[in-house]
Order: C-alpha cells, then structure tokens, then sequence
C-alpha cells in the first residue's frame, strides 16, 4: 500500500498497515547497519555529552527472528541538554515519533512506499534509563531464553501484525520478567 498523504497526515491504523510486524530471520547485516549508524551519530553528536551508544532490541541478539529494524540506545549525560540532542538528531534525517520526559524516540528508513531498505529507532536518554542493555544481554548469554523470546514472538507476529501496540503490550511481562533477572546477574554493569 502506497500512502498518498504524508506520513504525519496518516492516522495510527493506517501507518499500521503500512508498516506491519514482519519478523525475519537473524542477520548479520544488522551488525555492519548498526556499527555504520553508530559511527554517524558519534559524528553528528560530537561535542554533546555523549556517554554510551548500544545496539538494542531483537537485531541486537544472536540468532533469533526480528523485525528488519536497527534499535540503537543514546544515553545522555544527566547535566545535558536533552532537547539540543535531539534537535541535532533531527536536523541530520531522524524524525521524531514520541517524547515524554527524558526519552526521544526517532525513526529513519519509513518512507510513503513502506520501509526503506534500512529502517532504524532510535532512543535517546539519560544515562541510565537502559534496561534494554539488561535484556539484551541476558539474552545472548541465556540461549534458551532467547529462543524463548523467538517463540513468542512467532507467535504474536500475525495476531498483531497491524497493531504494534498490541504487539508490545503482548511481550511486555516476558520483557520485564527477564529485564528484572537480568538486573540481578549483571548489577552494577550499566
């Protein structure tokens, strides 16, 4: 479906059925996508109060399905200008999709024709704010968790596949179960 109106012009459904769930099998490319992001936002950014930048989300975990999409963590400084980050990110072909205090969130490869050939999110945040760090280690060092994870995605996949808010409602106690044990493993790590 093309869309004939400007993507912030469509309502919540209809970008829905633009961009759906599609889970894809692992890919290595994800590395190489992320490592090249990651080195232009370090660019952009330089001079900002930078303290870590992390490959995030499924892309992020050996071996299991994921969407096509390259998460990547921003964390801030406390004492910094969150707001002039973002601004920055914005100016060099990030679009804003949500904002509340202290967490940005920006996207990049959705376009009138449905994704690009490399889509990204973008998280920015004060340092800290990473559970997604957690998660995704316990992950890679926990295989069948992961697999786990895979599973129920799988299966989530088509029941959500045009409404990405069920889609990560349905994960989020798995999320937040293996978040919390992970937090006790690795304290202090982040």
């Amino acid at each position: 479906m093309k869309a004939l109106k400007e993507l912030s012009e469509l309502s919540l459904e209809e970008l829905w059925e633009l961009f759906p769930i599609s889970l894809v099998a692992y890919n290595e490319k994800w590395e190489k996508y992320y490592a090249e992001t990651e080195a232009f936002l370090r660019r952009i950014l330089s001079g900002r109060q930078i303290e870590r930048i992390s490959h995030i989300g499924s892309t992020a975990v050996a071996g299991i399905w994921a969407k096509d999409i390259v998460d990547i963590l921003i964390e801030v400084s406390r004492d910094s200008d969150i707001e002039e980050t973002a601004k920055v990110i914005e100016k060099n072909g990030f679009i804003r999709m949500s904002a509340e205090t202290g967490r940005i969130s920006f996207n990049r490869g959705y376009t009138k024709e449905g994704f690009a050939d490399k889509v990204f999110h973008v998280h920015l945040r004060y340092v800290g704010d990473n559970d997604e760090l957690y998660f995704r280690d316990y992950l890679n060092g926990h295989t069948e968790v992961a697999r786990e994870y895979e599973t129920l995605k799988l299966k989530l996949w088509k029941l959500f596949e045009h409404n990405r808010d069920g889609y990560t409602d349905a994960k989020t106690e798995f999320i937040r179960k293996w978040t919390q044990e992970a937090k006790k493993v690795y304290a202090g790590r982040y």
